[in-house]
Parts: C-alpha cells; structure tokens; sequence
C-alpha cells in the first residue's frame, strides 16, 4: 500500500489501473487490445495511402475522410504505450509530466475528431442541399483551410490544461482511474484548488456539445430537403450517402455521452464499467471508422477490391 501516498510531500510518480479483478488476466486482455490496436493502424493507413495516391478520391469528402483517419490515428498512438505497458509488462507507473503530455494528445485528437465531424456534417449537408454548388463553395484551397483553422482553434483550445494541471500541488493521491491519463481523472488527484481547472474543462466540454448540436441541426435540414423529394428511391439513395457519417458519429459521441451520464448520476457504479467505456471509447472509433467507410463507400471498396484481385493475380 505504500505506493498509494498520503503524505504532505509533492507526489513524483502516478499509478493507472488496468482492468479491476483481470490483473493475474492481463496478458490474455492485451491480446484483443493489440488486435485492435493493429486493425485501427492499418485500417486508417490504408485509407490515408488510397486518397494520397488515388487521384479519382481527390475531392472534399475524402479530403476530409482523411482528416479523420489522422484522428483516429493519433487517438491510438496516444492511448497505445500506456495500455499495452499495463496489460504486458505490468508497468502502471507514469510521470506527472508524461500523463500530463498524454492527456493533451489524448483531448487534442478527441477534440479534432469532433470537430471532423461536424465538418463532415457540413459537406453532406451542402452536397445534399445544394448540389449544383458544392464544387465552387467546397474547393481544395477551401478545405485545406478549413482543415488548418480547425486544427489550430483544438490546438489552442487544450492548450491550457497542461498548464493548469502543472500548476496543481499533487500530494494526497496517486491513483488514476483509467490505463491513460485524462485531465478530469489528473485534475481529482489534486490536494491544491483545481477550480480553474473544473470551470475550464466545463467550457471544453460545452465545445464538445457544440459541435454535436451543430450535427444535429445539419441533419434536421438535410432531412427536411430529403424529404421534399417526390420519388423514393432518391430519398433513400441521398440518405444512404449520410449512413457511413451517422455511424461514425454514433461511435463517437454514444461513449462521451454514456460515460458522462455514469459519472453524473451513476456514482456508485461498478468501477469496471466507468474503465471499460473510456476504453470503448478510446479504441473502437479508431478501429470501426474506416471498416464503415470501407464497406460503405463504393469508391474505397472497389479500389481495394481492384488491389487485392491484382495481389492475388500477381501470386
């Protein structure tokens, strides 16, 4: 018990949690998360190196495809050395500062996948609504614009929580509650006044809320111009191009949401059920999104397709 401090002194060392009860189970429980790990990789990368290399996929959509991939990517780069250490080698412990650095990434990302979303909403929403001006309001030069503001408002919006949490005295508590650093799970460790950090954390997450609104509302006029079309088959063929997008952000935003409610007004939950649904959400958006653009794009499908007739021809 002595790693668990209640002294006065200033804390050197963090400790996160595995899976409550699994711990004599962790190299059976690093097995699937590897997998996972492995198939989120090369899934992304896979669809990364078919928009670079394929000029037919260079247009608004893929671009901003893209833009999610690198998301995901980097939501698994910054998730993956804690969780595999703990499940492995049994290595808990971490440095302040390294937690502190991984969960800036770890909220970067999060907050740029969001942000990817709604800007995907907002491309259904102008190739549905407005069709005929899609190209001339959606240029290259515009999304990649659009791609460097976005990255840049999610770079300084967590910007500060470095800082903050750097400035808290950590002297009670060690123990995080998660195999990976957040800044509301770092900010609780604190024996210092976290206020600062309480009320700047809220503001993010009204960001968060935000955004999803925004989808909302982006889906609630799509809908109502779907809907004035006569003919059927068309309402479901313009609405079957929104169903890859509604997926993702469902994957996304389900476990947010689920793990607010839980820590809201589920206190006294099982521990285990807070851990495994940040895990849920840490891990499967990066592993599910480009299995769903995979099978649902029609583009992306073929040109695998087409890749692999060619490897297996070639053999």
């Amino acid at each position: 018990m002595s790693i668990f401090n209640t002294s006065e002194t200033d804390i050197a060392t963090f400790f996160l949690i595995g899976i409550p009860g699994l711990e004599s189970a962790n190299i059976w429980v690093s097995i699937p998360i590897c997998l996972m790990y492995i198939v989120a990789i090369m899934g992304n990368c896979t669809i990364l190196i078919f928009i670079k290399m394929e000029p037919s996929l260079h247009e608004p959509m893929y671009y901003f495809l893209s833009m999610l991939a690198v998301s995901d990517l980097g939501l698994s780069f910054s998730s993956l050395p804690t969780m595999l250490r703990i499940c492995l080698f049994n290595a808990p412990r971490i440095s302040p500062n390294a937690c502190i650095a991984q969960e800036f990434f770890i909220h970067g990302f999060s907050a740029m996948e969001s942000s990817v979303l709604l800007i995907m909403s907002f491309d259904r929403f102008i190739a549905i609504c407005n069709p005929l001006r899609y190209a001339s309001i959606l240029t290259s030069t515009r999304v990649i614009k659009i791609g460097l503001v976005f990255s840049l408002k999610n770079v300084l919006l967590i910007l500060p929580f470095p800082f903050t949490l750097k400035h808290l005295r950590y002297c009670k508590k060690n123990l995080l509650s998660h195999s990976f650093c957040l800044h509301q799970d770092i900010m609780k460790l604190a024996c210092s006044d976290n206020k600062i950090n309480v009320i700047y954390g809220l503001f993010v997450a009204l960001t968060g809320i935000l955004d999803i609104t925004c989808i909302f509302m982006s889906y609630i006029l799509i809908l109502k111009a779907v809907l004035s079309i006569a003919s059927q088959n068309e309402r479901l063929k313009i609405l079957n191009t929104c169903v890859s997008h509604i997926i993702a952000v469902l994957i996304f935003y389900v476990p947010i949401i689920s793990l607010a409610v839980i820590y809201r007004f589920a206190k006294y939950s099982s521990p285990v059920v807070k851990i495994l649904m940040a895990d849920v959400f840490l891990l499967v958006p990066p592993l599910m999104n480009p299995t769903i653009y995979c099978v649902k794009n029609q583009k992306i499908r073929n040109l695998i397709l087409v890749k692999l007739l060619r490897m297996c021809g070639s053999q």
